[in-house]
């Protein structure tokens, strides 16, 4: 669980070993086939994958507002094909070809398998493979697209599933923190390495740690005190996203586990966890003293955590 505190002391201005840090910097140029790129991001702006014709990949997943749902009425839970609403907070699609695996249940391990369940979940595309490719094989410029990129396979599920991987994989978002990773002490303001060490202190990379700062592994939301009964008293009842990953597995240890999400541009992403429960990330921070480390801090403390997880924001996001 989020426990073990890691102590890793900022050596008074040095540059950083990389080698002892738990974070770890995002690569700058990731190997991938730039015409597989393009062909993705044309996908992830189609209208036809959806059912009704309503929604692309981009309805849910802004790209130039951290990668999540922006629409009005919609920032807790997407409203997808119908108007059903889903019952897990979108996340972000920045950084995601970091994660072990996909979704807050984990329960896609690569995104090729992603995109094959957002096409037929009812909460999402609502819609199939036979449809889907229907619809798209009228397109004759898409058909020779991908004649031309897949000259074995032309147009079909498999090569549909690969350009859009390919696309969410090239979205990664290096930023000041990065850069300070990779030894440019200036990068960051002496607050924000003062956040991060008290992020490194409290254990905090007990769970987010590697290069997503999270996004590698599951585990129980409410380790130290029940998260669930709480929200219940205060009057908030059970939904059926709470059952975390045990909606995969049907195994009771998993209910109430989640992939823990990457921290990276979490600033520009509220509402936080499953639920969009947190509106701010300041009430995120306190939900996770109390429920993940079962600790009190300083509220100095916890200011300056969030200050460190601004300086996490892509540098594409820029003013």
């Amino acid at each position: 669980m989020c426990l073990a505190a890691a102590a890793f002391a900022f050596a008074g201005g040095q540059a950083l070993s990389q080698g002892n840090e738990p974070l770890v910097a995002l690569p700058r140029i990731p190997t991938l086939d730039p015409n597989k790129v393009t062909l993705g991001a044309k996908l992830f702006e189609d209208r036809r994958f959806a059912k009704d014709n309503s929604l692309a990949c981009a309805s849910c997943h802004d790209l130039g507002a951290g990668g999540a749902d922006t629409r009005p009425g919609s920032r807790v839970f997407s409203t997808a094909t119908g108007g059903v609403k889903h019952v897990f907070n979108t996340p972000t699609v920045y950084n995601v070809g970091f994660n072990y695996r996909q979704q807050w249940t984990g329960g896609a391990r690569t995104l090729e398998e992603l995109v094959d369940k957002v096409v037929t979940s009812p909460l999402v595309f609502n819609s199939s493979w036979p449809t889907v490719l229907g619809k798209l094989v009228g397109d004759k410029a898409l058909v020779a697209d991908f004649k031309r990129i897949y000259p074995q396979l032309g147009l079909s599920k498999e090569t549909v599933q690969d350009s859009l991987a390919e696309f969410q994989r090239s979205l990664i978002t290096p930023s000041r923190f990065d850069r300070y990773l990779e030894g440019d002490v200036s990068a960051i303001s002496s607050d924000e390495r003062a956040g991060y060490e008290r992020f490194k202190a409290y254990g905090c990379v007990g769970c987010h740690q590697g290069v997503n700062v999270g996004g590698n592994m599951l585990q129980r939301f409410g380790a130290m005190n029940d998260y669930f009964a709480d929200r219940l008293k205060a009057g908030h009842p059970a939904a059926p996203g709470d059952e975390g990953r045990f909606r995969v597995t049907k195994k009771n240890e998993d209910l109430h586990v989640f992939k823990v999400p990457s921290l990276r541009n979490v600033a520009l992403t509220a509402p936080y966890f499953h639920d969009g429960s947190a509106a701010t990330l300041e009430e995120a921070v306190e939900v996770m003293f109390r429920y993940q480390l079962g600790r009190a801090a300083p509220a100095q403390d916890k200011a300056l955590i969030v200050k460190f997880l601004r300086s996490l924001t892509g540098d594409r996001f820029k003013p």
